[in-house]
């Protein structure tokens, strides 16, 4: 038997109506590497849902890549970025800042999320110490939204975030391969727009939430739009059919489908979340995304494993195991229910 994938939200393919598209579009013949009319198109709606007229919009293929670009384009050589001790560029992209020649400088995380009093202290340690020339030097903050586990900045934390990088001049960089399921989030207290004012530069996730593949840079901070192509060549990271990008972000961002996606997963792993909190079983992290965090006893997730596939995501002790439920925008709905059925007879 076939089991059902709960491990992670790019299992499935790509949004159907992103696929007629792709098929539709087949044999266009377009200019490459990102300067054809749909990702044009796909600038031009991206702009509009961020209320960011003069945003900057460019399209990398992945995350690790997006994040690297990002990144390495921002920071001078001496330079590092600040991070949570469990942010995806810290623990989950095989070194790539490092491999770039900069330093991920990470602060404790509180359920995946770090605050502006941390990044002060940090800031403030770094030049009131004598000689600071001889540590790497914080250049920025990166943060996701989500989090790694799930979890939500709230807008005033987010704001607080904001204004100790403007006091201390140096950008503030938001993660957001799972962006959609953070804004559609029933806890969710930002919109794209005001993300837009808060960070120097975020992305749209696409390979994550209904694309194919890709991730929309958006660069809101005129001082980091200059020349930020070359680092996308130099990297790899320009896709010669860059049209492939474009039209799938000229579908996610009409008609509300980025965020209908987002809001499918989202209902889906609340309903897991409280068939697994009936249970009895213990929430590790208290996420309100497509991410949930529980502690189960080892024989119950041996029993679920031998129709599901369920993330390890730490051994809590000897007899328990945190584990993640991950669902996406293509979760099926009855997938859904035999898991329900099979937690209530453990």
């Amino acid at each position: 038997m076939e089991k059902i994938q709960f491990q992670c939200d790019y299992n499935e393919g790509c949004a159907p109506q992103i696929m007629q598209r792709l098929v539709e579009t087949n044999l266009e013949q377009n200019i490459g590497y990102g300067e054809d009319p749909h990702c044009e198109h796909a600038r031009e709606l991206i702009r509009k849902a961020c209320e960011a007229p003069d945003a900057d919009v460019h399209f990398l293929v992945g995350g690790t890549q997006a994040n690297a670009t990002v990144i390495s384009s921002i920071l001078r050589p001496y330079q590092g970025a600040i991070a949570a001790t469990t942010g995806h560029i810290a623990v989950h992209e095989t070194g790539a800042i490092e491999h770039s020649g900069h330093k991920v400088l990470t602060l404790p995380a509180t359920n995946g999320k770090i605050h502006a009093k941390q990044i002060e202290q940090c800031l403030m340690c770094h030049y009131h110490e004598d000689g600071p020339e001889h540590a790497v030097q914080p250049g920025m903050v990166y943060i996701s939204y989500p989090t790694e586990y799930g979890t939500l900045y709230s807008k005033q934390e987010l704001m607080d975030i904001h204004n100790v990088c403007r006091q201390y001049q140096i950008p503030l960089f938001v993660d957001g391969a799972r962006l959609g399921y953070g804004l559609a989030s029933k806890e969710s207290d930002i919109t794209m727009p005001e993300l837009a004012k808060m960070a120097d530069v975020f992305y749209l996730g696409g390979t994550k939430q209904g694309a194919l593949f890709g991730e929309a840079v958006v660069i809101t901070n005129p001082a980091l739009k200059k020349d930020f192509r070359y680092f996308i060549k130099q990297g790899g990271g320009m896709l010669a059919k860059g049209r492939l990008l474009g039209i799938q972000y000229e579908e996610l961002m009409q008609n509300d489908l980025y965020l209908s996606l987002a809001r499918h997963a989202n209902e889906q792993a609340e309903r897991i979340q409280q068939a697994l909190m009936q249970k009895g079983y213990k929430m590790a992290v208290p996420s309100p995304t497509n991410q949930q965090f529980f502690i189960l006893p080892n024989d119950h997730l041996k029993k679920l494993e031998e129709k599901y596939v369920i993330t390890v995501w730490e051994h809590t002790d000897a007899d328990h195991t945190t584990v993640r439920f991950c669902t996406s925008w293509a979760t099926k709905k009855e997938n859904v229910d035999k898991l329900i059925e099979d937690i209530k007879r453990i």
